[in-house]
């Protein structure tokens, strides 16, 4: 039977406790470096195959912001956080106070800023999957890009080879003023990666 079948509701509630100190982490440091509070809501976390990734940000054709890196490690792969683009610009709006273009255009510094929120957010979600499985994972520079999201998941898979059939989306949502800004993360292992994870949890044995 495949691993993501034989996920158990034991381990899904691992991954989704995983997800909410993350989460959690991730507020506290965007705090700090934007020195205002930062509020985000308990993530919704799941298990969805890679083809349906794109679907989820509305489409393959949907143009998107992208923060792209790569995971290295034990459990290797590819992590994405995207974020629709009325989402992306409301974000640098209300939690970076920047008077933001209403095209599609984006400055430097608008770029940076959203690449360095992605950041965060993967270091965070990553360093509480690690503590959890007790697996080395480390994240690479993250890159930014403004795209339709199929070629930006076209790009990852170009770079380094075929990626795994399944993907921990964690849905990000982050509170300003009662009104909700949503953006997506996902960590796509390698192949092998999925079942590493799955071991260190408990769902399969060698």
């Amino acid at each position: 039977m495949d691993a993501f079948n034989r996920f158990k509701a034991f381990e899904m509630d691992v991954l989704k406790e995983v997800g909410n100190i993350g989460a959690g982490n991730a507020a506290t440091a965007l705090s700090r470096l934007l020195d205002k509070p930062v509020d985000m809501a308990v993530p919704k976390v799941s298990l969805l195959p890679f083809e349906e990734v794109a679907d989820r940000v509305g489409g393959s054709e949907q143009v998107v912001i992208a923060v792209y890196l790569r995971v290295e490690g034990e459990a290797p792969g590819n992590m994405f956080f995207i974020i629709q683009e009325d989402a992306a610009k409301r974000l640098l709006g209300q939690l970076l106070s920047l008077d933001c273009d209403s095209t599609g255009s984006y400055s430097e510094m608008e770029m940076s800023a959203l690449c360095e929120i992605g950041n965060i957010l993967a270091g965070s979600y990553l360093s509480s999957l690690a503590d959890f499985t007790h697996l080395s994972m480390a994240p690479s520079v993250p890159s930014v890009a403004r795209d339709m999201a199929g070629p930006i998941l076209t790009y990852g898979l170009m770079q380094y080879g075929e990626m795994g059939d399944s993907a921990l989306l964690i849905e990000t949502t982050f509170l300003e003023d009662r009104e909700e800004l949503e953006g997506h993360f996902f960590l796509i292992p390698d192949p092998d990666s999925f079942t590493k994870i799955f071991q260190s949890l408990g769902v399969l044995t060698e």
